[in-house]
C-alpha cells in the first residue's frame, strides 16, 4: 500500500469518526429523548448529555472501520459501545437520584438487595475490557501461544482488560469542566495514532493507531460545543473514549507496556480519592492556561 493511499484512508477514517459524531449529536438533540439528557453544569447552566452517546457512536464507528481484522473490529465495538452504554445508564440513574457514590455506596446498595447503576457500569466496562484484550491477544497469537503457560496468557489478558477499564475511569475523572476531558483525550491519542513502522511485530498495531485516530477526530468534532458549555460528555462519552484509548494502547504494546500502563492508571485513580485534579490544574499555571484555552468565559 502506497503512502498516498494510507494517508487518504486515514483522512477518510477521521472524517467518518468526526462526521458520525456531529451527525449523531445533532440527531440525539432533536430526538424525543433530548429533554431527558439535559443537565445542570458546575456554573448552573443547562447543558445536553447528547454529546456522550453521539461521540460514542462516532468514535466507535471510526475504530471499527479502521480495524484490520474481524477480531479487532469486535474488540473496538465491544470496548466503545459497552463502555458508552453502561456509562449512559449511570448518567440516567444519576438524574433519577439512584446513583450510589463510591465503592462503599455500591456495596451498601448490594447489601440492600439493589444493584447500583455504578456497579453495573464497573462490571460492564471490566467485562468489555477483558473480552477486548482477549480478542487482541487472539489476533496477535499470544492467547494461543503454547510456549507460554496458560496462567501467563490469562494474566496478560487480565492486565490488558485492566488498562482498558482503568483508562475509561481516568478520562471520566477529568470530565469536570468544559473541554477538559476532550483535551486530555486528544493529547493522549496523539502518540498512539502514529502509524506503526514496517518492522512492527504486533498484528494489531495498525488497528490501534486507527482507533486512536478515530478517538482524536471524534473529540475534535465535539470540542467546540463542549467548550461553549452547550454539551458535555457525561460518564457515557468519557468512558467510551477512555476505553477506546486503552484498547489502542493495548493493541500497540506488549506485556511490559501493559503493566506500566495499569500501574499508571491505578495511581491516577487512587490519587483522585485524595487530591482534587481541578485544584491541581488551577494552581499550576501551564495546566491552567491549557485547561482554559478556548473555553467560553462567563
Amino acid at each position: 500500500m502506497s503512502q498516498l493511499t494510507r494517508t487518504v484512508g486515514r483522512a477518510f477514517l477521521g472524517g467518518v469518526a468526526a462526521g458520525g459524531t456531529i451527525a449523531a449529536i445533532g440527531a440525539i438533540r432533536r430526538s424525543k429523548w433530548a429533554a431527558d439528557l439535559e443537565r445542570i453544569n458546575h456554573k448552573g447552566d443547562t447543558v445536553s448529555l447528547a454529546e456522550g452517546p453521539g461521540i460514542t457512536i462516532g468514535a466507535t464507528a471510526g475504530a471499527v472501520l479502521g480495524a484490520n481484522s474481524p477480531a479487532y473490529a469486535a474488540a473496538a465495538a465491544t470496548s466503545g459501545a459497552v463502555a458508552g452504554a453502561v456509562g449512559l445508564y449511570d448518567d440516567i440513574a444519576d438524574s433519577k437520584g439512584e446513583k450510589a457514590k463510591g465503592f462503599k455506596g455500591h456495596v451498601g446498595a448490594l447489601l440492600k438487595g439493589r444493584v447500583s447503576a455504578g456497579l453495573v457500569k464497573i462490571l460492564g466496562i471490566s467485562g468489555a475490557g477483558l473480552a477486548s484484550a482477549a480478542l487482541i491477544d487472539l489476533q496477535n497469537g499470544e492467547l494461543t501461544d503454547g510456549r507460554r503457560s496458560r496462567l501467563r496468557r490469562l494474566w496478560n489478558v487480565g492486565v490488558g482488560g485492566g488498562v482498558i477499564a482503568g483508562a475509561a475511569n481516568v478520562i471520566n475523572l477529568f470530565d469536570l469542566r468544559p473541554g477538559r476531558a476532550l483535551k486530555v483525550v486528544t493529547i493522549a491519542a496523539a502518540p498512539l495514532s502514529r502509524p506503526p513502522g514496517p518492522k512492527s511485530r504486533r498484528a494489531t498495531a495498525a488497528g490501534g493507531a486507527n482507533t486512536a485516530l478515530a478517538v482524536s477526530a471524534a473529540a475534535g468534532a465535539a470540542m467546540s460545543e463542549d467548550l461553549e458549555g452547550k454539551t458535555m460528555l457525561g460518564d457515557g462519552g468519557a468512558n467510551a473514549l477512555g476505553a477506546l484509548l486503552g484498547l489502542a494502547f493495548v493493541a500497540r504494546t506488549g506485556m511490559v507496556g501493559r503493566h506500566v500502563a495499569l500501574a499508571g492508571v491505578a495511581a491516577l485513580i487512587a490519587a483522585s480519592e485524595k487530591v482534587s485534579f481541578t485544584k491541581v490544574i488551577a494552581e499550576t499555571p501551564v495546566l491552567r492556561e491549557l485547561d482554559e484555552l478556548g473555553r467560553t468565559k462567563s
